[in-house]
């Protein structure tokens, strides 16, 4: 029987993905771990930190776990202000993950980022195999845990599937680190009725996807056959691309009145050394990977399902 632990699942990713697991394999099979408890949650919830291997070792036993999907990291923006403990938590975190792979025969889930690219990678339709020269620590730390996990693959036989993550946009969770949050935060600020400050310019490009797509991704990818998964460090993965002026130009035609400013900040310059588009042939090849939600439908579902998440809380 699949029991799956998903560490970090609180956070943006897992408060989409535990639910479509929970439908997927039954809520009794999905443990959700977070450093705190959330104002609400439906399922199994463990509280602990996973620097602390023998904790997550207990919680593996306590629920036979079969599958982890290792979420919790530090993000972009967030961990230059933190850099030391970025690459503390990314890291050792994923060591544990996967010393405990080896132990217990489990099947992991790790997610990597456009951020292991830099300045140097060619910005258009970035390759598979290219450059990469990440300029943050949670870049550099993707860019480790990428290496680490193919060489467990290869040194010890673990089961470890990644996928590159673009921006990813969702409803569901407040913007919370990112560099492509911008993309979220006009939405928020937009349906709220406040002047969007972007802090980053208008023509700044970046590699997008609606979290559904990503979700939907990350599942495909372990439930596809260990002989189609060709790549254990990670797949480039992709599903839009666009500018940020095109974005505000998007969510204007359903409010007319929205008000924006671009006010580039630091944010700007990790955003500069990332790709423009991505090319994630491999992954659409090797296991059928294939998105669904382009940038006017994501603009029409993320104002949708806001205005109703706002309408809610009133």
């Amino acid at each position: 029987m699949t029991k799956i632990l998903v560490s970090g699942g609180c956070g943006q990713i897992g408060t989409d993905l535990v639910p479509e697991l929970q439908k997927k394999y039954g809520k009794e099979n999905i443990i959700t771990n977070d450093l705190r408890e959330p104002e609400s949650w439906d399922g199994i919830l463990e509280i602990f930190d996973f620097q602390d291997v023998e904790k997550v070792e207990e919680v593996i036993k306590k629920h036979n776990i079969t599958v982890i999907y290792h979420l919790a990291c530090i993000l972009s923006a967030a961990g230059e202000k933190i850099p030391y403990k970025t690459w503390e938590v990314n890291m050792q975190t994923l060591r544990n993950v996967l010393d405990l792979a080896v132990k217990y025969n489990l099947k992991i889930f790790w997610p990597s980022s456009i951020a292991v690219f830099g300045p140097s990678t060619p910005r258009d339709k970035t390759p598979q195999d290219t450059v990469m020269e990440p300029t943050t620590m949670y870049g550099i730390t993707k860019r480790a845990g990428e290496m680490l996990c193919n060489y467990y693959h290869k040194k010890f036989g673990v089961d470890v599937r990644s996928v590159r993550y673009p921006g990813l946009i969702s409803y569901k969770q407040e913007p919370g680190g990112g560099t492509t949050d911008y993309a979220v935060e006009i939405f928020y600020d937009s349906l709220k009725g406040k002047p969007f400050s972007c802090f980053v310019g208008p023509e700044t490009t970046l590699p997008m996807m609606y979290m559904d797509d990503a979700i939907r991704a990350s599942i495909e990818l372990m439930e596809a056959p260990a002989e189609s998964i060709k790549i254990r460090t990670s797949y480039n993965l992709t599903a839009m691309s666009f500018s940020a002026e095109e974005l505000e130009r998007e969510v204007r035609k359903h409010i007319p009145a929205l008000q924006v400013a671009y006010n580039p900040d630091k944010r700007q310059k990790i955003a500069d050394s990332w790709p423009a588009s991505i090319d994630d042939t491999k992954a659409r090849e090797e296991w059928g990977w294939q998105h669904k939600v382009d940038l006017p439908e994501m603009t029409k579902i993320m104002i949708d399902e806001l205005k109703r998440k706002f309408d809610g809380e009133n």
